[in-house]
This record gives C-alpha cells, structure tokens and sequence, in this order.
C-alpha cells in the first residue's frame, strides 16, 4: 500500500487464544484511511499462522515470520517490514477501539516534535475474574492498566511512559536511535521489560516530546495464569533485571548499584511491614524488594563480566 500515514503491528508469540480479536480490532478502525496491519510471527508453534492465514484475504493484512526470539527484535522487524511515518505497536491480548489509529495519528500531525505516544489501558478480567483484594492499583499496571486522567499530557517523568501494549513512536525518531534495543524486552519467558522507559529517557534527552492520550484507548486481556503471587513475585524479579541492564545501556551501572539495591531492599522490607494490615500494599512492598534480588543479582554480573558493545553506546544526534 502506497502513501501509507500509519502501520499497526501487532508481534506475537503462541497467544493464538486472543489473537484474532487484536487482528479484528485493527482492521475494523473507523476514521483511519491510510494504514495496513503487520502481524509479526515471533517464532511461534501455536495455531498463530492459522488465525492469521482465516484473515489473510484483507487487503491491509501482512504476515511476517520472524525466527529470532525477542519482543524488541520482532518489534524492528515490522518497522523495517513498512514505511510509514507513523508505527503503531498493539499487544497480540488486546484489543484496540476504533478510533484508536485516529486518535494516535491526529496526536502527532499536531505537534511535530512528538516522538512517541500511547494511551489509556484498561483490564479485561477472565469470565468470573476480578481484581484480587492483595492486588493493589499500583500493582495492576504489571497487568498493563495504564491511566493518566482524561486530559492529554506530555511525559516528563520517564517512570510514567507509555505502555507498550498501546504505543505509537515516530519513524524519524526509531531511525535516529536506531530500532529498538535487543538488550531489553521480553525475550520467551524471559520477562524483561523497560524497553519503552530506556526509549523515553532517549526521546527527552534528545529534545523530543512524549505524550499519553487518554482517548487512544486499549483494553488488555488478563491472562488467568496471571493472577497469583507467584507471577507477581518473578514479574517484579524480573523488573529489577531489566532496571539494571537499563542502567549499563545508559552508562550507568557499576559498584553504586550495590548501594541503591541495598537501599532499595531494605525500603521495600519496611513498607511492606510497615502495612502489614493492608495486604494490597504489603503485597506490593513485598514484590519490590524481591525484585532487587534481581537487581543486586545482575550488577553483580555486570561488574564480573562487563557487557561489551552494547548498541545503547552508539553515538545520537539531537533532531
């Protein structure tokens, strides 16, 4: 397709269960013209190719097969797979309303040092599901929610980034940092993450602008499996990984981790004391410090086996 605005892409790994509802959502956008939809194949062995193949007869649907496992490998092989200005990334568990691509590509016609955008995730809950009371709101970000109010706001905080279930970044911005880094996503089970935070400490020190929009709505599937303590606990491990591998990438790691991790324990041991009568928040506190064994874990790696090479080292212009 010529004169495209914008390519949605959804990359994905065995979740043929939900799939087809995100394809479905993307193809159906109301008020979006000039777009197509690329289905990245992560390496799957699930019924994936089947879903994909019962709509292959749309003219905007692309299939790519991508055998190199990793969410941010996948994720650079759709934006090299189209030429749009504009590439729109949706989770294969969730599904998109249908002015979502309008939304996203009004947002960055208005103001053209936007560099990434995403919005409003809600949960969808399994059938006889909820949210658990030892879950806090805080902690159900983990699960994608993702509300910043109902007025557009520019991120200044990269702690408030966009989720990358619901995310939409500008092509001359991915090309000038280069694609997404292979150092961070998840890699198969491996759940590392801070992909889209290392991409907003990026976008800001380079003079460009984030913003959430609250009317570029999303709503994310809540796996069951999820919901229990255990996926929490190796979720918030897994955070501390990848926070410490984002801090090698932006020259940030050596024998300091040790102290912040250190500190970070020890806070997260005491809140979770601290609101021992409240198991939302005692829950939450629990998970954090636990993630810092992963932290703590990793610098140490770090400091015996420097990583060489890294692509967060390669020099950037400013826009």
């Amino acid at each position: 397709m010529s004169d495209l605005n914008i390519s949605a892409i959804i990359c994905t790994h065995n979740r043929d269960t939900y799939l087809g509802a995100a394809i479905d959502s993307l193809l159906n956008q109301s008020e979006c013209q000039n777009y197509d939809v690329i289905v990245v194949d992560n390496g799957s062995t699930d019924n994936t190719k089947a879903v994909i193949d019962a709509r292959s007869p749309h003219p905007r649907l692309r299939y790519i097969w991508e055998p190199t496992l990793g969410l941010s490998v996948a994720r650079n092989t759709g934006a090299n797979a189209t030429e749009a200005p504009l590439i729109a990334y949706l989770d294969d568990d969730a599904v998109a309303t249908p002015t979502w691509l309008s939304c996203l590509c009004r947002a960055f016609e208005e103001n053209d040092k936007l560099a990434i955008a995403g919005g409003k995730v809600t949960l969808i809950w399994a059938e006889g599901m909820s949210q658990p009371p030892w879950l806090s709101d805080e902690m159900s970000g983990c699960l994608g929610r993702y509300d910043l109010g109902d007025e557009l706001r520019l991120i200044e905080n990269p702690g408030l980034t966009p989720r990358g279930l619901n995310y939409c970044i500008r092509r001359d911005f991915l090309n000038q940092i280069g694609g997404f880094d292979p150092n961070l996503g998840r890699v198969g089970k491996k759940l590392l993450s801070n992909e889209e935070l290392y991409m907003t400490e990026k976008a800001l020190n380079l003079g460009w602008q984030v913003a959430y929009l609250p009317n570029a709505l999303v709503a994310h599937n809540v796996a069951p499996e999820r919901v229990n303590r255990s996926w929490f606990l190796q979720r918030g491990w897994w955070q501390g990984v990848s926070e410490c591998y984002r801090e090698q990438l932006a020259g940030n790691a050596g024998s300091k981790q040790l102290l912040r991790g250190g500190e970070r324990i020890a806070r997260g041991l005491y809140k979770s004391l601290k609101f021992v009568r409240d198991p939302a928040q005692r829950f939450e506190n629990l998970v954090y410090a636990y993630g810092q064994i992963g932290y703590l874990g990793s610098a140490i790696e770090g400091m015996l086996f420097p990583p060489k090479d890294l692509p967060g080292d390669r020099p950037e212009t400013s826009p």
